[in-house]
């Protein structure tokens, strides 16, 4: 936030940013340590769920149930290790423990349940995407070295002269799931490129908005010298995103100074573009004496063509000239959010029929005269949200206006508002007060 006070009228602007805090568990595929849980949790069940049907299941074979329970016991210390690595992320330094400790499981788990005529051997598929899926060539031999161990436990256990047939399938298995850890490995390689390339694209993307929000916020005034100083001129913007296509600026005129409020349809960076052109082009007519005729020109400036960009994108706006004498000139663009809060607290629109820019073609300008002490409140449609945003919510908002004659309260309360809960839309409030 941004405050600045060269006399008792202020300039208080706000932009809004977006911070990832998704706790320990962050999406789009970035390991965390609540993944090695996940993993060995599928792991463990798979290998207990087997366990306990071999031993129920007449159809399933148990050569040995104290091995085959052993199976059991390694995977559950697996799942406690991976719990443990969870609650305390320094364990994920070696997180590969784990699957390591599953080659085994599994391994014992076959020996338990039919040796080589096991179903539960393929169980070893998962660990070996487990390490596979980790950076680097490496992680492609370490799998292939788990399952050859996996394989060959059951000859550590209890030695004998392997057939040949059984050699050759031994071989086979291990090179499928070597290959299967070669695929994965390239997979998650390639994964890991693109994801990189686009984390590089957002931070680009991200450092391209947020220089777009340091110069759409200084494109609003900062400071009230060069007013005269029978005008007292106070504003806030609160875009819903970094960037947004409401705004709200002043200039010293040759009479008095001019005064606007614009907001643009929809948010964003296309929507503050847009925004800082039509401020530019309206602050281009100083040494006009109608405020019609900036409006005029700032539809002008962006009417390109019916194909362009712009095409179909409007621009509400309320604009007044003020001069030393409280003769006001004001044109109000489609906007309808105007009002003005006389010394006595009474609160009546300025508004007109006219349609906004980028819409309409014509536009006139009206008069008033402000007395001692009457506050100009020009607010953006987001306001209105802050109120109920329905039907009733503009009478809310001038009842509250009636209720508060100094312009920085009206400022500081619409913030306050805006900041006690999310906003869906900008918010953007200017007023002008008349001091003779």
């Amino acid at each position: 936030m941004t405050s600045t006070a060269d006399r008792p009228s202020s300039t208080r602007t706000w932009t809004t940013s977006v911070r990832d805090d998704t706790g320990p568990i962050v999406l789009g595929g970035i390991r965390t340590s609540w993944a090695p849980l996940a993993k060995q949790t599928i792991i463990a069940a798979l290998i207990v769920g087997a366990a306990v049907a071999s031993t129920f299941s007449p159809w399933l074979e148990v050569s040995d149930a104290p091995l085959m329970w052993t199976g059991v016991a390694i995977a559950l210390a697996g799942l406690v290790f991976a719990a443990v690595a969870a609650r305390w992320p320094a364990a994920m330094r070696v997180e590969l423990l784990v699957p390591a400790l599953d080659f085994f499981a599994v391994g014992f788990l076959r020996f338990g349940t039919g040796d080589g005529a096991s179903v539960f051997t393929a169980i070893v598929v998962l660990p070996v995407v487990w390490v596979a899926a980790n950076p680097g060539r490496r992680h492609v031999v370490w799998p292939v070295l788990g399952t050859t161990g996996t394989l060959l436990l059951s000859y550590l256990i209890a030695p004998t002269e392997p057939r040949p047939s059984e050699l050759v399938r031994l071989f086979i298995v291990v090179f499928v799931f070597g290959a299967t850890a070669a695929v994965t490995n390239e997979l998650a390689r390639q994964a890991g490129m693109q994801l990189a390339a686009v984390q590089r694209r957002r931070r680009v993307a991200e450092g391209e908005i947020d220089r777009a929000a340091l110069v759409q916020q200084s494109l609003l005034p900062t400071t009230t010298v060069g007013l005269p100083d029978e005008l007292r001129a106070v504003g806030v913007c609160i875009p819903a995103r970094t960037v947004g296509g409401d705004f709200y600026d002043w200039f010293a005129t040759p009479g008095g100074a001019a005064f606007t409020l614009g907001d643009v349809m929809g948010k964003g960076v296309g929507a503050g573009m847009i925004a800082a052109a039509v401020r530019s082009l309206i602050r281009s007519t100083v040494d006009e004496t109608d405020p019609a005729v900036a409006v005029r020109r700032a539809a002008t400036g962006l009417a390109t063509g019916a194909s362009d960009l712009t095409s179909g994108q409007f621009t509400t706006c309320f604009h007044v000239r003020v001069d030393r004498d409280g003769h006001a000139r004001w044109v109000d663009a489609g906007h309808g959010l105007t009002v003005l809060r006389s010394a006595d607290g009474t609160v009546r629109p300025l508004r007109s029929g006219h349609l906004p820019i980028g819409v309409g073609t014509s536009w006139t300008a009206e008069d008033t005269f402000l007395e001692a002490g009457d506050v100009i409140v020009a607010v953006s449609d987001g306001v209105l949200d802050l109120f109920g945003g329905d039907l009733d919510s503009l009478d809310r908002f001038e009842a509250w206006v009636a209720e508060r004659s100094h312009p920085q309260q009206l400022v500081d309360g619409i913030a306050d508002l805006a900041h006690a809960g999310e906003h869906p839309d900008d918010v953007t409030v200017l007023c002008v007060a008349y001091q003779p």
